[in-house]
């Protein structure tokens, strides 16, 4: 049984690269970046104003004032205006150009205007409300970094060094498998003991946050043959298939033996985590398989740690694993020791500090508890009990894509 960290580094080193392909701004929210977008020109492309006021030549603020001088016309935006004459001044808006020969800019609530004169009672200084060409970047440097998850900020700084389109990593097939005579589908009736599947539309859409398309396979009874052929069918169309459900050991856990009878290669098959002990890594050829455990808890705590980051690091994500935060725990807690325990909790802001309060029902079917919390409280194997307020790692399931 691996250790969580050891788990999750031999899911990152499994992922098989995507390959790349173009995309417009509109499509590109969400993708990763295949190569860097460098910078063709300066940005800002001109020295430009920050204020609504006029434009002025520092050097002609001489001796005590105040000065007065004509204004001789005004620039803006998209239309700028000539060179700026010794001991005149121009109108000029936020945005527009500096004229030739200015290197300042006055704000209007700060000069009296008369006609076609502006009056200054303060001095100025060679700068001010000046926004200097290349203050945002220069010319041949990185405006977005490959590897970079693309936000909407990104694609506005793509649009302003003129791109109209980006290059980024194709988008992972996953092919969703669940496993369970007792399955059926939500809405649907069954017999008594049957269970509405939950599992592949929680994961679909964590998957689709990952970044992935995603198909969901018809469910899969606990036969062996059957789940053989339904992993032979995924396995022609995915590049990552999940499934969950049936990857234990008891007698009706049939995905194991399903797996190797069609010749995957298991890495592992348990990590020592709660929930989620029950974990299957396999390859074959250059789809990767992923057995979640059936409980719903359990099937998508796993996703997050090791399908979410499997799927990002398909896509060149520099940063394919979830952050973890600190928080103080908001109650004392006693456990049995022996596996890295991740505790649905709820995360609440109390002055300076952030408090974490486990819930009380940490079963790995409660799927109530997991819509109802907002983060996963780390647990260290060893620890036998918690302190209250003692500090404590967290996850937030919102990052996670949970």
């Amino acid at each position: 049984m691996l250790n969580f960290g050891e788990a999750q580094q031999r899911v990152l080193a499994m992922a098989p690269r995507m390959g790349a392909e173009r995309v417009g701004l509109e499509e590109a929210a969400g993708r990763v970046l295949a190569e860097d977008v460098l910078c063709p020109v300066d940005v800002p492309a001109f020295d430009g104003s920050v204020m609504d006021g006029y434009a002025v030549r520092a050097a002609d603020f001489a001796g005590d004032g105040p000065w007065e001088f004509p204004v001789r016309g005004e620039s803006r935006a998209g239309e700028p205006l000539d060179a700026l004459a010794p001991n005149t001044v121009a109108r000029i808006f936020t945005g527009a150009p500096i004229p030739a020969q200015a290197d300042a800019v006055v704000m209007q609530e700060h000069v009296e205007r008369d006609g076609d004169r502006a009056r200054f009672t303060r001095k100025v200084s060679a700068g001010h409300f000046v926004r200097k060409r290349g203050d945002d970047l220069r010319a041949g440097s990185v405006a977005v970094a490959k590897g970079t998850r693309l936000r909407p900020a990104h694609v506005a700084l793509a649009a302003t060094v003129d791109r109209a389109w980006l290059t980024v990593m194709r988008r992972p097939r996953v092919v969703l498998l669940a496993t369970g005579d007792e399955l059926r589908s939500p809405g649907t009736p069954g017999p008594v003991g049957s269970i509405a599947e939950s599992n592949t539309l929680g994961l679909a859409a964590m998957a689709r946050r990952a970044g992935a398309t995603v198909a969901v396979a018809p469910l899969v009874p606990d036969n062996l043959d059957a789940t053989m052929q339904a992993f032979e069918a995924a396995l022609a169309d995915a590049d990552v298939v999940i499934s969950v459900g049936g990857v234990s050991v008891g007698d009706h856990d049939r995905v194991r033996p399903a797996l190797e009878a069609i010749g995957v290669q298991l890495d592992f098959y348990k990590v020592a985590m709660k929930p989620g002990k029950p974990l299957a890594l396999g390859k074959r050829g250059n789809t990767v398989v992923l057995g979640l455990p059936g409980n719903p808890v359990s099937a998508m705590v796993t996703f997050a740690f090791f399908g979410v980051p499997l799927l990002r690091a398909m896509q060149g994500d520099g940063d394919p694993l979830p952050r973890a935060w600190r928080a103080r725990s908001g109650r004392a807690m006693t456990r049995e020791p022996g596996r890295l325990e991740f505790a649905r909790a709820s995360l609440v802001r109390e002055g300076a500090s952030w408090i974490v309060t486990s819930l009380e029902n940490q079963a790995s079917g409660a799927v109530a508890m997991l819509a109802r919390a907002n983060a996963l409280m780390v647990i260290p194997a060893e620890r036998t009990e918690l302190a209250e307020g003692e500090d404590v790692e967290v996850y937030l399931l919102e990052e996670l894509g949970a």
